[in-house]
């Protein structure tokens, strides 16, 4: 009964009403299919998943002495048999894996799914889920018997130095570069096949996860960044350092805005399309399509792409289907009437001209607002962000940063920035609520005793170590709680990523509701579901929160 009563009532209710919801989601026709399309299960998917614990238990057994040593509990011999156990069975286990287990099924799933099917030949087309090519899975078993072996002989060479320093006590420097290979050597493995690689047998809902707990990384990161800031103090030159930086802003703008403009003419008739050469700025592209040149048209002006100007000059010489030309004045041919001719700053001088004037005008009023409150400008600046952004909904910032603001930075690399859509809502979920972590974050820095701060300063620490050493500690024992319930939030707003056609478990349930028309089966399971994964997050908040509740030990 003691242990009943450490249990959270609300998953006792959750607990007595198990067997219901697995009889719902195992027997009932509708709800398993339901179940099995939200979650993301894929054919085959007791082998994966065989095949994923399989893999998991080797190489956590290879991290068991690492962690161990790290935390000196290999000193007792408690912890010496446990560690010595790790090394061991991660050793034979290893080499088992790689003589007689058969993980391809895995690996194949894995590679098909990193892979683009449109640019790869070893990825069938028009298949789903993914599946590799007959020559494609030879290829990715060959190299997975390979590495697997490659893996089996690093592991056991680091395991038996490990094994030779914890029984005789002697080779303590080799024992601490085998602890560093084990630990990186597995360690990087396991965080790709949890955090990173493609999980044929879930893969709905750990997209779900895998977005919630790197956004909550991010945006707690960003939140103690602008908690931080917040209480950044000025210093006597900071005003006239800012000032200045300002001023080179506004000065660099004005540089850059004064350089030779490049003038286009419009030659030709408006009889037939408008050739426009690929690269040419949508300022001018818009202007020509919707006939802003000439206040008489009255309507769009059909356009044609082309490569080069050249081809260009070559359609509207051969006139079937082009009867005009946007090109550069000095390649304007003499024979054609000019219908427009406008001039404007090329790209490479206009960016920087439009982002150094808007970024100086900016400093420039954080700088004065500084001033006058005496206190320094990144300190403003985080005040201004984290007042804005609570102002916005999560899904405007999510559509924004996933749609307009990745497609701009795309252009502006010329297409090597290019961020998947997943990413995209990571990074949109953890600015929007930054904000809300670094008001938490802010709270419970003030909540430290200022007592302890000025002992911490009479003792010479710097600011950085007051802060690292004796602020932060305390501070987040003291908002556990508000910071559980934000991740608990997150979690839950992971569902907006559907928008951006992440295939989480909301939009896997949209799709499935839309494919089987089925009213309320589809809905009823993606709740169930994240009540479960709610419920887990609170448990497991409130574990860590009575473990750091120093008031009541």
């Amino acid at each position: 009964m003691k242990r009943l009563a450490r249990i959270r009532p609300s998953n006792l209710v959750i607990l007595a009403a198990l067997p219901f919801v697995i009889y719902l989601f195992t027997m009932v026709p509708n709800y398993r299919r339901s179940i099995t399309a939200i979650v993301g299960i894929e054919p085959g998917a007791g082998t994966l998943l065989r095949d994923w614990f399989f893999i998991v238990a080797v190489l956590g057994l290879g991290l068991l002495w690492p962690i161990l040593r790290h935390r000196g509990a290999t000193a007792g011999q408690r912890g010496r048999m446990l560690a010595l156990f790790g090394l061991a069975g991660n050793a034979v286990l290893a080499i088992a894996l790689a003589a007689l287990g058969d993980v391809s099924a895995l690996a194949s799933s894995i590679v098909a799914n990193a892979l683009d099917p449109v640019t790869s030949d070893m990825v069938q087309k028009a298949v789903t889920p993914r599946q590799l090519t007959a020559d494609g899975a030879v290829y990715v078993a060959a190299e997975l018997h390979r590495n697997l072996w490659a893996y089996a002989i690093a592991t056991t060479l680091l395991s038996l130095t490990g094994i030779l320093h914890l029984t005789t006590g002697g080779a303590k420097a080799l024992g601490r570069w085998a602890a560093y290979g084990l630990l990186l050597l597995n360690g990087a493995a396991l965080a790709y096949l949890i955090l990173s690689a493609h999980i044929g047998f879930a893969s709905g809902l750990f997209t779900t996860l895998r977005a919630g707990i790197f956004a909550y990384l991010l945006a707690g990161l960003l939140g103690l960044v602008w908690a931080g800031l917040l209480f950044l103090s000025p210093s006597a030159r900071t005003t006239r350092r800012w000032a200045i930086a300002c001023g080179l802003a506004l000065a660099l703008a004005a540089f850059f805005s004064i350089q030779p403009k490049s003038s286009y003419v419009l030659v030709g008739s408006l009889d037939k399309r408008v050739a426009i050469v690929k690269g040419t700025p949508k300022a001018l592209v818009d202007a020509i399509r919707f006939g802003e040149f000439d206040p008489t048209l009255t309507k769009e002006v059909g356009l044609r792409s082309s490569a080069t100007y050249d081809n260009a000059l070559k359609l509207l010489a051969d006139g079937q289907q082009v009867s005009a030309a946007l090109v550069p004045a000095e390649l304007a041919p003499a024979d054609r009437p000019v219908l427009w001719q406008t001039s404007f700053l090329p790209d490479r001088y206009r960016l920087p001209a439009v982002f150094l004037f808007v970024g100086g005008i900016l400093l420039s009023l954080l700088t004065f607002s500084a001033h006058q409150h005496g206190r320094h400008p990144l300190s403003v600046s985080a005040e201004f962000f984290i007042d804005t952004v609570r102002g916005i909904p999560m899904l405007v910032i999510i559509l924004f940063v996933g749609l307009p603001f990745a497609g701009a930075l795309k252009d502006v690399s010329g297409g090597t920035i290019d961020m998947p859509n997943v990413l995209r809502g990571v990074i949109a979920i953890a600015i929007g609520y930054s904000a809300y972590l670094a008001e938490i974050f802010r709270a419970g820095i003030t909540a430290v005793p200022q007592g302890q701060i000025e002992a911490a300063r009479s003792l010479g620490l710097n600011n950085w170590k007051v802060a690292r050493l004796v602020v932060l500690p305390q501070a987040l024992k003291i908002v556990i709680p508000p910071l559980g319930n934000e991740f608990i939030a997150i979690l839950k707003d992971t569902s907006l990523l559907s928008i951006l056609s992440v295939r989480d478990v909301t939009q896997r349930m949209r799709e499935f509701q839309s494919a089987s028309f089925l009213p309320f089966a589809p809905f009823n399971s993606a709740a169930i579901l994240y009540i479960f994964l709610t419920l887990a997050a609170a448990s497991l908040v409130a574990s860590i929160e009575r473990r750091y509740d120093v008031k009541h030990r």
